[in-house]
């Protein structure tokens, strides 16, 4: 989008923002404690018309983020591809691990049929699936996302996987931030040319897929889509390392905003985001109605960062290629990793994402 890449979503100006903003938090108790009580080891949200960031906690960290990371690859497979598609499964792709529909590696099936199966059910072959069609193969599309992310500001994100199972490889691990989804979600949502297609998408209660020999019927497993009157799309996940994760786009008294939330709880605490998503739009109408009483400005006066460091547009610019990171983006969270280690101990084998 043109103009985005100028207005990095970490700008410097912020950081000056955000120095100020932790003197007034020092001095003024009664929005420390009017904070939203988060259960999520990092979250933002996110004003998406003003680009500016309402709250944050930890919200730069490194984190596996879990299929989350579907958002972008809808929006990429949608900008790239033709919806009516005809996807031919290959080996790789019909034996990715649970949760799946069940592809059959030689058959082919429609690009439609495989979104929704993506972003409703979370199948991680209809990801390998599209992926593989748009970008010829998993690593040439991983370079089409992180391309895509760079593009609109995201400096923090690396992907490595089209479905966000966990992953490494020699130049860092599977990962975005907060801040980052929260920037995706926006541009999905309202920014990008295809962004009518993908909330089409996201936000379909239920659609039904028929092949030669079955017919089953996707759900769409984002209740704040039926439990709120203000969700216009959002996208659950979950791995061992991520923990629960949710990214919801969410339109409220005129306003569009994104939040997201990573670590947000392990087994059996699968329910702990949609408390934390709640808490958190009460808490920008909360801030709305105070901002307007006081005419304070939109960034807000309670991010609160650990270790993170600012991104100039001199090293944007410097960021040719999709699949080079900053390395001040790969340090893992050790926050994230206290609190997985119990459950970790007793329960290693990746699962992939499930609701």
């Amino acid at each position: 989008m043109p103009g985005l890449e100028k207005k990095s979503v970490f700008m410097a100006a912020e950081m000056d923002s955000e120095m100020a903003a932790e003197n007034t938090v020092a001095k003024n108790t009664d929005k420390a404690v009017n904070e939203p009580k988060l259960h999520a080891v990092s979250a933002a949200l996110y004003d998406a018309d003003d680009e500016t960031f309402i709250y944050g906690k930890n919200m730069r960290d490194s984190m596996a983020n879990a299929s989350t990371t579907k958002l972008l690859t809808c929006i990429v497979a949608l900008e790239k591809a033709d919806i009516n598609d005809m996807v031919t499964v290959s080996k790789n792709a019909a034996s990715q691990p649970a949760v799946k529909l069940g592809l059959v590696a030689g058959n082919s099936y429609n690009m439609k049929d495989l979104l929704y199966g993506m972003m409703l059910e979370s199948f991680n072959d209809c990801a390998y699936a599209i992926a593989e069609h748009v970008g010829g193969s998993t690593e040439g599309f991983a370079k089409l996302m992180n391309e895509k992310a760079n593009e609109i500001g995201c400096l923090g994100t690396y992907f490595i996987t089209p479905n966000g199972l966990d992953a490494e490889n020699d130049v860092s691990f599977h990962h975005s931030t907060a801040g980052d989804l929260c920037v995706i979600m926006s541009y999905c949502a309202w920014k990008s040319p295809k962004s009518a297609q993908f909330l089409e998408i996201t936000q379909t209660g239920q659609y039904t897929f028929e092949s030669a020999d079955s017919r089953v019927v996707f759900s769409n497993h984002n209740r704040l889509l039926t439990e709120t009157d203000y969700c216009i799309s959002g996208k659950t996940g979950f791995t061992t390392k991520a923990g629960y994760c949710y990214v919801a786009a969410v339109e409220k008294d005129g306003r569009k905003m994104c939040l997201s939330l990573l670590g947000c709880g392990w087994p059996n605490n699968k329910n702990y985001k949609w408390a934390d998503a709640k808490a958190m739009v009460a808490y920008a109408a909360s801030r709305s109605e105070t901002d307007s009483d006081s005419n304070e400005t939109s960034v807000s006066a309670t991010i609160q960062q650990t270790g993170d460091t600012q991104t100039t547009d001199k090293q944007a610019a410097g960021k040719e290629d999709g699949n080079k990171i900053d390395l001040k983006y790969l340090e893992n969270n050790r926050k994230n990793k206290k609190i997985r280690k119990n459950f970790l101990k007793n329960f290693t084998i990746n699962i992939g994402n499930f609701f």
